[in-house]
């Protein structure tokens, strides 16, 4: 009896460890631009987790982090004038967890994409209740919410992965946008 336990365990064993071996083998490659996620306020999962959340989350970002890899950027990589996913592949998501107000303009709880059209000064940062989306290759203003300029701050320091982060403001916060030597704030306004 011990005999057919044993060989019945270790058959279940080189089962599983097999299949295990199976199911890596479909894992896709990892990616150029690895997805990240931002919360305002910041690291509020973390703190959830251990207690410490005081708050509640009040925007979520999610985007691909594509590279500069010595690359010029803005007017090449990523073209002036033309309407960009504000990131690598999959568009960026934008999610708010309440009713907010972006340049003036009430923004109801919900998911969004966020795109940008890059120029050499300003950007016009757009609100899309169009979701679930690859690029901007499907993109229709008839679904935007939202469009708003914004200023183009150059820093000294040039940026090698796309960054998007949230900064706490008096009402809210702001969302801010760094790639290569380009930064831009988009206002964020909530009670």
């Amino acid at each position: 009896m011990i005999k057919v336990l044993c060989s019945t365990l270790l058959l279940l064993r080189v089962t599983l460890s097999v299949s295990a071996q199976s199911d890596s083998a479909q894992l896709p490659p990892m990616d150029k631009s690895p997805m990240d996620m931002s919360y305002y306020p910041s690291d509020y999962p973390i703190l959830k987790i251990s207690d410490k959340a005081t708050d509640a989350p009040v925007v979520r970002v999610i985007y691909g982090r594509p590279q500069k890899n010595g690359r010029p950027v803005f007017g090449s990589l990523v073209e002036y004038g033309k309407v960009w996913r504000l990131g690598a592949n999959e568009a960026t998501e934008i999610e708010f967890y309440k009713d907010v107000t972006v340049a003036g303009k009430k923004i109801k709880k919900g998911r969004y994409t966020l795109y940008a059209i890059p120029e050499r000064n300003a950007w016009t940062l757009i609100i899309n209740k169009d979701t679930d989306t690859w690029g901007a290759f499907k993109y229709d203003t008839k679904n935007d919410v939202l469009r708003t300029s914004v200023p183009v701050i150059t820093v000294k320091a040039p940026v090698e992965t796309l960054s998007i982060t949230f900064t706490k403001t008096n009402p809210g916060c702001n969302l801010l946008i760094a790639w290569d030597s380009t930064e831009v704030l988009l206002p964020v306004v909530f009670k």
